[in-house]
């Protein structure tokens, strides 16, 4: 589970790699449960979206997706914002569901700040995982079914691009 600001870039971006079977939009991280999309965006339920990702280990590590995620999702040193959207329900944030995955996430963290890889520090959470709400089905392979819209041309396919470039190994059609 990972949020990094709008959810259609995300959800996107992990669509487009190998060894992901699904990537789904929805909310994680706050108090309300089966939240909508217009109370997440009021900042005011506590939930970031966020997509759900299912991979197959045999194709693709935890430490990949991480990689991928810090590289070319989202800029992980954006407090409470991602481009255009500001807010606590565009936060950074790596939602673990062990102690494994906890352990990794850490220790990347640790290692792209020790490397000084980005000009900050990041400020991505790590948090245990909690609940998860499918987003509304409006907001599903967004990205692919609105390439032409000024949000998606912007900020989102330019995601794509890095992923291709960045991982061409890892990226799929």
């Amino acid at each position: 589970m990972l949020a990094g600001g709008c959810f259609w870039g995300v959800q996107a971006v992990f669509e487009h790699l190998k060894g992901v079977t699904s990537a789904t939009a929805g909310y994680s991280g706050g108090r309300l449960k089966s939240p909508s999309y217009e109370m997440v965006s009021s900042g005011l339920t506590g939930h970031a979206e966020s997509v759900s990702i299912t991979f197959d280990p045999s194709q693709i590590t935890y430490g990949q997706i991480l990689m991928v995620y810090f590289a070319v999702a989202h800029d992980p040193t954006q407090l409470n914002r991602q481009g255009p959207d500001t807010g606590s329900q565009y936060r950074s944030a790596v939602f673990y569901s062990n102690d494994q995955q906890k352990r990794i996430a850490e220790a990347y963290v640790a290692q792209l700040d020790a490397a000084q890889v980005y000009p900050q520090k990041i400020v991505t959470k790590i948090v245990p995982f909690e609940a998860f709400y499918r987003a509304e089905e409006v907001h599903k392979d967004y990205l692919e079914n609105h390439r032409d819209q000024p949000y998606i041309v912007f900020n989102d396919l330019p995601k794509l691009e890095r992923l291709k470039q960045q991982f061409p190994e890892l990226y799929r059609k």
